[in-house]
């Protein structure tokens, strides 16, 4: 079955409060999202429920295909170098040839650095790295270029076309322009609820 990934009439709050409602998106094979919006609108809170991590105050989210999840916490070991953190999800997602994404993102040389050590760049990368060894059909990106100098902006946005261009989804939540051919937009103030205390 091809993998997709909607929701209908999405509403979401956080605290007391009603960022957005009656949000609905549809995406299949080789579709990718661009999300936009000022900081506090919603944009992160969109992207955990897309990946199941929060609950809808409304609405529905339903997916077929495996998630890979790519926010502020790149989910590594502070306390290993690099590699040794890198090397417990490729266990754990059976990665057997991490180099290529290694290789792609610029991480061989900080392998040994302790990655409480890293910039914020560098841990995007990192995370990055991770998320092209997980294989997973549907990308879920929160400021996924934020950290990021010009060459490394360049570098994931073509990382995320490729995947699109393999027949994958992404959804990539940015106030940063994101550059790919085809790219739907959602603007998640046109779903805002203003003037409600939620």
């Amino acid at each position: 079955m091809p993998h997709s990934l909607s929701a209908q009439g999405l509403a979401c709050r956080r605290g007391d409060r009603l960022l957005f409602r009656g949000l609905s998106l549809a995406l299949g094979p080789g579709e990718a999202l661009h999300v936009t919006g000022a900081n506090g609108t919603g944009k992160t809170t969109l992207i955990r429920a897309l990946a199941g991590l929060l609950s809808p105050f409304a609405g529905s989210v339903d997916h077929c295909g495996t998630i890979g999840l790519v926010d502020e916490r790149p989910a590594l070991d502070p306390d290993q170098p690099l590699g040794k953190a890198l090397a417990f999800w490729q266990r754990v997602d059976g990665c057997t040839d991490p180099s290529l994404a290694l290789a792609a993102l610029w991480l061989e040389p900080l392998l040994e650095v302790p990655v409480r050590y890293l910039s914020t760049g560098q841990r995007k990368r990192a995370a990055l790295a991770a998320l092209l060894n997980r294989g997973a059909a549907i990308w879920l990106l929160d400021e996924p270029l934020s950290g990021l100098d010009n060459a490394a902006i360049a570098q994931v946005n073509a990382l995320v076309a490729q995947h699109v261009g393999d027949g994958g989804i992404a959804v990539i939540a940015s106030h940063q322009p994101v550059v790919m051919e085809g790219l739907k937009t959602l603007a998640i103030e046109d779903y805002a609820v203003a003037g409600e205390p939620g």
